[in-house]
């Protein structure tokens, strides 16, 4: 039996792992043979924490982990009082754009913006409000006014008044129209107009187009686009760490999307811009700001499409030359996810069984022999060695275990038999030809 472990947690576990994702809650109950990189994972939150910035890139197979790893960052972190956000790099959503592809990707973070009390994301209002409250306080406090009465419409004034002080001292690009929207979402907070509220968090999380529109309906110069949007994830940054959070983590997961980019231009100012945040990160420009990056070996050292293709990455990125699979550098930026082994596969699918077991209230007779003959069966089909992830053990275990919880007379070793190896990477031979043309 798994300790500790809640209904939610175990459906979680169970339904996302059989749909080939990592659950987005209960991954603690999951996780073996990664101590040294968990170890890794609190000592950088301890630096951050302290001020420091850090970029991490998180590099394995498909399937090997990477998403894990970061979902697992996530737990820790937000224990830690981090505010953490998640996106995925896709076709639609990179780094550098002159098309809106940019501002897409931080949308899609600021969506998922996670608290500990709010881990599956959509935290952004409530860090305002909180953030919001403490001006209200300290307002009231230096004006000897009560906290009832500070809230009418009244002080309102005293209170923006505040609010874009208190912004000009903690950020830098954009302060003025990043304060005047935060001053006309407390309006909306104070009045109960919803509709002014929802503009101002739509400006925040990037989702105007038009200047005019936001000017009309916020009185604002500007809006968060392609070319800003960085300056303000820093802005949140510290916004956040003067609320009191630890710091700020974005989680950026698919770097394969980048590396697939057709126009070689394009691909270089995304690479461009992963070293911008590099070097502002390790430079010391920024604090509390954690990025952390996730992809394929081939997306790190691909010399023609790949984070080496550009050479002031390159250098950055190059793996410490006296590592070895035993003597391990976890502190490099780059840290490379090497495979679980046999033993920690057959721990993980013990962990599961329970939890299945758990989540469907029976107890299926599986036992661990019957575990070390599935495992067999599977290691041994040809291509195994070149093809088989954790994620793909993972689901055939489970959709066996699905089968025989449905059909309780199935015969195992008759399923185990009739196990196939799949090789799921995506078909990428065609992208040079693709650029040539």
């Amino acid at each position: 039996m798994i300790d500790d472990i809640k209904p939610k947690e175990a459906t979680s576990i169970i339904n996302s792992l059989i749909g080939g994702v990592v659950p987005k809650i209960g991954i603690q109950h999951i996780t073996v043979g990664r101590s040294e990189e968990i170890k890794a994972v609190v000592s950088a939150l301890e630096d951050v924490k302290n001020g420091h910035s850090l970029v991490k890139f998180w590099i394995g197979e498909f399937g090997s982990g990477k998403s894990f790893m970061l979902h697992l960052l996530n737990v820790v972190a937000l224990k830690q009082k981090f505010v953490v956000a998640n996106a995925d790099f896709t076709p639609d959503n990179r780094l550098y754009s002159n098309d809106g592809k940019g501002v897409a990707l931080y949308t899609a973070l600021m969506d998922n913006v996670s608290i500990q009390t709010k881990p599956e994301g959509g935290a952004l209002p409530t860090l305002l409000e909180k953030w919001i409250e403490q001006i209200i306080m300290k307002t009231a406090d230096e004006n000897n006014i009560s906290l009832t009465e500070i809230r009418s419409v009244k002080y309102l004034h005293v209170i923006q008044n505040n609010i874009m002080k208190t912004v000009n001292e903690i950020t830098e690009v954009g302060s003025f129209d990043f304060g005047l929207v935060i001053i006309k979402y407390y309006e909306g907070y104070l009045k109960g107009d919803e509709q002014l509220r929802r503009n101002a968090l739509r400006w925040l999380k990037g989702e105007y187009r038009s200047k005019t529109q936001a000017r009309q309906e916020l009185g604002v110069r500007e809006v968060i686009n392609d070319l800003n949007y960085y300056d303000m994830l820093k802005n949140f940054c510290k916004l956040f760490v003067h609320i009191g959070y630890s710091g700020f983590i974005v989680n950026l997961d698919e770097g394969i999307n980048l590396y697939k980019i057709s126009t070689s231009l394009t691909r270089e100012k995304n690479y461009d811009k992963i070293l911008t945040i590099y070097n502002d990160c390790y430079q010391g420009k920024v604090a509390n700001l954690f990025f952390n990056f996730a992809g394929t070996k081939e997306v790190l050292e691909n010399q023609r499409r790949g984070f080496y293709s550009y050479d002031a990455l390159k250098t950055r990125l190059i793996t410490n030359k006296f590592e070895t699979a035993e003597f391990r550098d976890f502190a490099q930026p780059v840290i490379r996810l090497l495979p679980l082994d046999h033993n920690e596969i057959f721990v993980l699918l013990k962990k599961l069984k329970a939890i299945f077991d758990y989540n469907y209230k029976i107890e299926l007779s599986i036992n661990n022999d019957d575990i070390q003959l599935f495992m067999e069966e599977l290691f041994n089909k040809p291509g195994a060695s070149e093809f088989l992830t954790p994620r793909e053990v993972i689901r055939d275990f489970l959709n066996i275990l699905n089968i025989i919880r449905q059909n309780p007379t199935v015969d195992k070793k008759e399923l185990f038999g009739e196990l196939k190896i799949s090789d799921e990477r995506p078909n990428e031979v065609s992208f040079d030809l693709i650029e040539e043309l």
